[in-house]
C-alpha cells in the first residue's frame, strides 16, 4: 500500500452547513471504496467558518446562533469534543463615528454580525490566528483563540468607509493569507473593499491594483478600492501566486497580492465564488463558474468546475460525474477545498450536495444530497 491510497483512506472532509458541521470519511477499498457522513456536531446550528489547524491539529468551528450570537469552539487532538472558546469584541462605537453604509446610510455597527472565516498564523508563531469578520473587522489571537484583538491599523483606514456588504449589509473580510515564508507578511480581501497587503505584521496597509470593477463607470473600473474579490487563495509552494475569483472575473497575482493580471476567458462564465490554489503548483487552480450576478446558477442548468494548468492561459471544463442537466447548485467562497497533495477536491452547494474528486477534478462523486444548505469545506487527517 503506497502513501496515496493511505491518504485516501485516512482524510475526512469536513462540511459546515446552515445546520450543523458534518464529517465524511472515505471508506473501504478498490470498488467498495466511497465517501459517507460518519459524524455530526452542532445540529441546527449555522457552522460559518472551519479550520484545521496543521501546525497542532486543533480544529475550529465558528457559529452563527442569530438573536444569540456568534460562538467560537475548538476542538483539541485526541479530544472527543469541542469547547466554547472567545469571540473577537469590537470596542465601543464612539458617538462621533461617521462610518455609514454607503447603499443604506446606516451606521456601520462596532460589533461581531458574522465570524467568515479563520487562518493560521505563521508555522513560527504556533498561537497566532487570525479571524476575518463582518463588519470588516480583522481580529488577531496569540493565544489559539482565547482573546482576540481588532487590527485598528486596518479598521481605521478611511477607505472602510466605502466598505460594502457583497450578500451582507455590511462589508466583510473572507480571505486571510499568511506568507508562509515570512510571518508578517499578509494578504486580506474585503467583500467590495479591495485586496489589502500588509508586510509588517498588520502595522500598515496597502491597496492591490490591477483589479478591474465592470460596474462601475470605466474611468473608475480599475479603481483599487471599491473592488470586489469573491475569495483570494494562495500557493503555498509559491506565495507570490495568490488566484483571486472577482465578482467579474479571475484575476492572478505573481507578486503575492500587490498587483493583479485579469484573465478574460473562462469558460463556461467568469462568474463564481470559489477558488482552489493547487498547493504545490502555482499555475494549477479550480473555480466552481456560476450564470452571472443576475442568475447565481450553473451555466446553462451544468455543473462543472473549471481547473486551469497554465496559470490561466487556457481551461479544462470539467463535468464528469456532476449533474449536467437542471442542475442549480451555487458553490459559496468557501465551500471548494484542495487537499495537501492537490489530488482530492471537495465542493458542497447551497442544495445541500456534497461532491467529491480523487483525480485532480477530471471524475467526482456525488457523495450526498442530503445535507442542508452548505457554506464551508475542508479536508482534515
Amino acid at each position: 500500500m503506497h502513501d496515496g491510497e493511505k491518504g485516501l483512506r485516512d482524510m475526512s472532509v469536513l462540511v459546515g452547513t446552515r445546520k450543523g458541521l458534518f464529517t465524511v470519511d472515505r471508506r473501504g477499498t478498490g470498488g467498495n471504496a466511497g465517501y459517507r457522513v460518519v459524524a455530526t456536531e452542532f445540529l441546527g446550528a449555522p457552522v460559518t467558518a472551519i479550520l484545521d489547524d496543521q501546525r497542532d491539529g486543533t480544529l475550529y468551528a465558528a457559529l452563527d446562533h442569530g438573536h444569540f450570537g456568534v460562538k467560537l469552539h475548538r476542538r483539541e487532538p485526541g479530544d472527543t469534543g469541542f469547547r466554547e472558546i472567545a469571540v473577537p469584541e469590537y470596542p465601543e462605537r464612539p458617538v462621533d463615528a461617521t462610518d455609514v453604509n454607503p447603499m443604506s446610510n446606516q451606521p456601520v455597527p462596532w460589533a461581531l454580525q458574522l465570524l467568515w472565516t479563520l487562518a493560521p498564523g505563521h508555522a513560527e508563531q504556533p498561537g497566532r490566528l487570525w479571524a476575518g469578520t463582518i463588519p470588516g473587522g480583522l481580529f488577531r489571537s496569540d493565544d489559539r483563540g482565547d482573546s482576540w484583538e481588532l487590527v485598528r491599523s486596518l479598521w481605521d483606514r478611511p477607505e472602510r468607509a466605502g466598505w460594502m456588504g457583497g450578500g451582507y449589509d455590511w462589508g466583510g473580510i473572507h480571505s486571510v493569507s499568511v506568507d508562509p515564508r515570512d510571518a508578517r507578511a499578509l494578504t486580506v480581501g474585503v467583500s467590495i473593499g479591495g485586496v489589502w497587503n500588509s508586510d509588517d505584521d498588520g502595522a500598515t496597509w496597502e491597496l492591490g491594483t490591477g483589479l478591474r470593477n465592470s460596474y462601475l463607470p470605466p474611468e473608475q473600473a480599475y479603481d483599487p478600492g471599491p473592488q470586489d474579490p469573491h475569495r483570494l487563495d494562495r500557493c503555498p509552494a509559491d506565495p507570490d501566486f495568490v488566484w483571486c475569483q472577482h465578482h467579474n472575473g479571475v484575476f492572478r497575482s505573481t507578486d503575492g497580492g500587490r498587483t493583479f493580471t485579469e484573465i478574460e476567458e473562462r469558460p463556461p462564465s467568469t462568474f463564481g465564488f470559489a477558488v482552489a490554489a493547487h498547493p504545490h503548483d502555482p499555475h494549477t487552480a479550480w473555480f466552481v463558474p456560476a450564470q452571472a450576478d443576475e442568475q447565481r446558477i450553473p451555466v446553462d442548468g451544468r455543473m462543472v468546475v473549471s481547473r486551469t494548468r497554465d496559470g490561466g492561459a487556457s481551461f479544462d471544463v470539467l463535468g464528469t460525474g456532476l449533474p449536467d442537466r437542471h442542475a442549480y447548485h451555487l458553490v459559496y467562497r468557501h465551500a471548494l477545498a484542495v487537499d495537501s497533495t492537490g489530488d482530492r477536491l471537495a465542493m458542497a452547494s447551497t442544495t445541500g450536495s456534497l461532491f467529491v474528486s480523487d483525480d485532480a477534478g477530471d471524475t467526482w462523486t456525488h457523495v450526498t444530497s442530503g445535507l442542508p444548505p452548505a457554506a464551508c469545506v475542508t479536508w482534515t487527517d
